[in-house]
Formats: C-alpha cells, sequence, structure tokens
C-alpha cells in the first residue's frame, strides 16, 4: 500500500491535470509536486488522511478550506501564492460544479489507493 504522502503527490498531479484542461483564469495551475510549497504538499496530504477516514467531498472540501484558513489564506477574486488568496474559500455547496469534480477526482483516487 502507498503512504499518504505518495497517494497525496498523484492526487496534486491529477489536480493539476484537471487544471490544464479546465483552463480557469482565476486559478493559475498549480506548480508540480516537486515544486510545491511545504504547506501545500502537507494540505494534499491531510486531505488524504481525511479521505482514508471516510469525508465525502463537502467533507474533503470543507477540511481544505480549513487547513488554507488556518495557514492565512483569505477569499480572493484570483488564486494567488503570495497574497494567499483563493476564489475558492467558500462552503462545497457554493462551489461551481467545474469545482466539485476535483473533490470527487481526489476521493476516487484515494480509495482506490488505499485498497
Amino acid at each position: 500500500m502507498l503512504t499518504a504522502e505518495q497517494i497525496a503527490r498523484v492526487v496534486h498531479e491529477a489536480n493539476r491535470a484537471v487544471q490544464i484542461e479546465q483552463n480557469d483564469p482565476t486559478i493559475p495551475v498549480s506548480n508540480s509536486w516537486d515544486e510545491s510549497s511545504p504547506s501545500t504538499r502537507d494540505s494534499a496530504i491531510a486531505g488524504v488522511v481525511g479521505a482514508q477516514s471516510g469525508f465525502g467531498p463537502a467533507e474533503s472540501h470543507n477540511g481544505w478550506m480549513e487547513f488554507k484558513l488556518n495557514d492565512g489564506w483569505v477569499l480572493g477574486p484570483m488564486k494567488n501564492e503570495e497574497l494567499k488568496q483563493h476564489p475558492l474559500l467558500v462552503p462545497y455547496e457554493d462551489l461551481p460544479e467545474s469545482q466539485k469534480v476535483k473533490d470527487k477526482l481526489f476521493l476516487a483516487i484515494v480509495k482506490v489507493l488505499s485498497e
């Protein structure tokens, strides 16, 4: 079985692929896992652990949001790592469907790689 960190790397890269395809101008494509900040990696690992404990999509998103807020991030019109702003720091039910797909993909990958 893979470790939480190994699974986090896979889901992070899958999320990047979705970002590339969605081409959302408010959410620039994330850096690769190896180029990501320790905080970004820690957030993904925490998300994997949450998913392994049974989180659903809303709980997964809300856990991500709590992690970001505790790390000093705020709601902003565009993802900006320097200013720690992100447009998706909203409750799961307020996310557009195009963004909810990333939470569902995250959970599906964690489930498969945790078996």
